[in-house]
């Protein structure tokens, strides 16, 4: 839309996302008078805590923020710090309190600075509440919801003095089609649904990102066609559950249909999505990885317990034999596919034979790397008040035996590719040394090698001549 052409003196506009280009409007004339009374622009700072769902988020703010005349700035110099929050662990909560009682100093010292915090923590009650209590410093204050009024209610607190505070308890809206900034130009993030319905007993997720709801597949396509013309050539289709895509549609549509469409769209090279949750994984969606020529050959397909007894205590609706079922019939029509996974450990009543079970498991299935986490008890959650707690001593024991035999396995399963030649997405200069570049396998492995910045966005064949564990040095072949 053209801001310029926008009347900022007429009554704002209903529909979105015309009402949030007015108000970008309105907050242009704030960073003018900041302009003309310091003499140069305002700067500000989005930090993100969290998935990628939250980082998502982060690059329609920093969008949003480019519109209206802000600058980025590191953290400590910005005239207007957003923390874009996680609330998954209650240690993400006491972080975040942290950094709030390390910027009170500075925006005293600087009052004319500005501090917003929004995303998945700024949903819990006692969290607003306690914002209220204790930083009344604070500026603006939102939810997930409602990011997008992020323009909107920034004029609000130009326009007011005082903590700006608008939290929606739940929504079926969504709006896009506004502006934001990525972090890579030749790949994004896309987000195809949003909330949970799972409600697994340990996840604070469904209530504070609330229910599914899924974007028509038009609008997706439409999207990923806009950011392929822009330059884009890899895509990650983001959602709490994607394999759940569609059913909250007026006429649904499988993620295995969604994919296929996008599998079309000229220019685009590489297919990601997550997360994946394994009641959901259908036989057709498998069909459609194993056919397609641009769905990358990983998936993150979180199992938390390789016990059936754990699995139930935690709402995750399939067995071990089921979820052992579905790796079999993926490693069968995507031979190649690299699987990665979350385990949580310790949650409450697991015995030494539950985690027993959990290590069978992980040597069954051969996992190139998980994210192994001591499980956190999350105050509102039904494990929260679960009985046998896990004593901390015997959660750490079993924490570095699980950690140990993912990371010797994992060590094996990534080797097999030692000597081969593969195609690899150059992202970035490597930040542990300039000569080389960082690049990206199909199968999510990274890879070092030779290069110089004018390689990134490009794909490049390179041999993978020495395996480092988790990643490859390599030599770019032709040169």
């Amino acid at each position: 839309m053209d801001i310029e052409r926008t009347d900022i003196n007429a009554e704002p506009p209903i529909e979105e996302p015309a009402r949030q280009y007015y108000y970008i409007g309105k907050c242009r004339q704030y960073v003018k008078k900041f302009f003309d009374e310091k003499g140069r622009s305002p700067s500000a700072c989005v930090t993100t805590f969290g998935c990628q769902m939250n980082a998502r988020d982060s690059e329609k703010l920093r969008g949003i923020l480019r519109e209206i005349g802000y600058i980025e700035a590191a953290e400590d110099k910005a005239d207007f710090v957003i923390y874009n929050t996680c609330t998954v662990r209650e240690n993400a909560n006491t972080r975040v309190y942290g950094r709030l009682g390390q910027l009170k100093p500075r925006k005293r010292a600087h009052p004319h600075m500005m501090i917003g915090l929004c995303g998945c923590m700024m949903q819990e009650q006692e969290a607003v509440e306690k914002l209220k209590k204790s930083y009344p410093f604070v500026d603006l204050v939102f939810g997930t919801h409602n990011i997008y009024k992020f323009a909107e209610l920034l004029a609000a607190r130009f326009e007011s003095v005082g903590m700006v505070v608008d939290i929606w308890k739940d929504t079926d809206r969504i709006v896009e089609n506004l502006p934001n900034e990525r972090k890579y130009f030749f790949k994004s993030g896309v987000n195809i649904m949003f909330g949970c319905n799972n409600f697994c007993s340990y996840c604070i997720v469904p209530y504070v990102r609330g229910r599914e709801r899924s974007r028509s597949p038009k609008a997706i396509v439409q999207e990923i066609e806009r950011l392929v013309s822009d330059g884009v050539t890899e895509v990650m289709l983001l959602g709490q559950n994607v394999n759940s895509y569609g059913k909250t549609l007026d006429t649904p549509v499988s993620f295995a249909e969604l994919l296929t469409e996008i599998e079309k769209i000229q220019g685009l090279k590489r297919i990601r999505f997550m997360t994946s949750h394994p009641k959901d994984l259908s036989d057709e969606l498998i069909a459609v990885m194993g056919n397609s020529k641009k769905i990358c050959r990983h998936l993150h397909l979180p199992v938390q317990s390789g016990s059936t007894r754990i699995l139930e205590k935690m709402n995750r609706r399939y067995t071990k034999e089921q979820y052992l079922k579905l790796v079999e019939k993926l490693r069968k029509a995507v031979p190649d596919i690299s699987l990665t996974t979350d385990i949580i450990v310790g949650f409450p009543g697991e015995t030494e034979e539950d985690f027993k079970e959990t290590l069978d498991i992980v040597r069954k299935v051969r996992y190139d790397s998980a994210f192994t986490f001591i499980y956190s008890k999350r105050t509102g959650t039904p494990a929260a008040a679960m009985e046998n707690q896990i004593p901390d001593g015997v959660i750490k024991d079993r924490f570095d035996r699980l950690l140990q035999e993912v990371q010797a396995i994992a060590k094996e399963v990534c080797a097999v590719h030692e000597g081969s030649v593969k195609e690899v997405l150059v992202e970035s200069v490597s930040e542990q040394d300039p000569s080389m570049v960082t690049g990206r396998l199909s199968n999510n492995l990274l890879v070092h090698f030779p290069g110089g910045q004018e390689l990134i966005g490009s794909y490049m064949n390179v041999r993978l001549r020495e395996c480092k564990g988790f990643y490859y040095i390599g030599d770019l072949m032709g040169v």
